[in-house]
């Protein structure tokens, strides 16, 4: 999936930061102060103890990147900055969807989750809710499909990405042929 913005191209930057109170407000800080838009934040713990991944989704050129790499790398906090945008990548998001239903369709819905090898993680009297992990296409498309039967809530956690095969991010890399992906993968070039 190409994704482009009327800015330019949708980048995905890993940045490793040491894992302490402060640091997501500082980072944000820095974005918002040069005035870069950050469409998607994902943060957890790393591999490493004491040292947190943030993967961000920024709209703009090169320029761009080249500006935020800089601007992160300021931070004391950041150890490492990657762009993997151009890297071979495995690229997901995850989304809890809150939708309607009752004896009459539920039957139908749970039809469609299982289409997209996604999962209805509750069941209440009038709703369901949905988990589906994939690309950000395949739960737009999971969306559209249960809108109809009414889409209460929606929780998407935004991209997180990880370049392919045992080597660091930043290194060149082989790519996967999209034929010996498992079925449910996305081959970012």
């Amino acid at each position: 999936m190409a994704d482009v913005s009327l800015n330019g191209h949708v980048h995905t930057i890993t940045a490793l930061v040491h894992d302490r109170p402060g640091v997501l407000a500082r980072v944000a800080g820095l974005f918002s102060r040069r005035g870069f838009n950050i469409s998607s934040l994902a943060v957890g713990h790393s591999e490493t103890a004491g040292l947190s991944r943030m993967t961000f989704v920024v709209e703009g050129g090169d320029w761009v990147v080249e500006q935020v790499t800089k601007q992160l790398y300021k931070l004391i906090d950041v150890v490492r900055v990657t762009n993997i945008s151009s890297e071979s990548s495995v690229v997901r998001e995850m989304a809890l969807l809150k939708v309607k239903s009752n004896k009459d369709n539920r039957a139908e819905i749970m039809q469609i989750v299982d289409i997209f090898r996604a999962g209805i993680v509750d069941v209440g009297k009038d709703t369901v809710i949905v988990e589906v992990t994939g690309d950000e296409g395949k739960i737009d498309a999971l969306i559209k499909l249960l809108q109809p039967f009414g889409v209460r809530e929606t929780m998407r956690t935004g991209r997180i990405a990880m370049t392919r095969g045992g080597v660091a991010a930043g290194t060149k890399q082989t790519a996967v042929p999209a034929a010996q992906s498992a079925p449910d993968t996305e081959v970012v070039p």
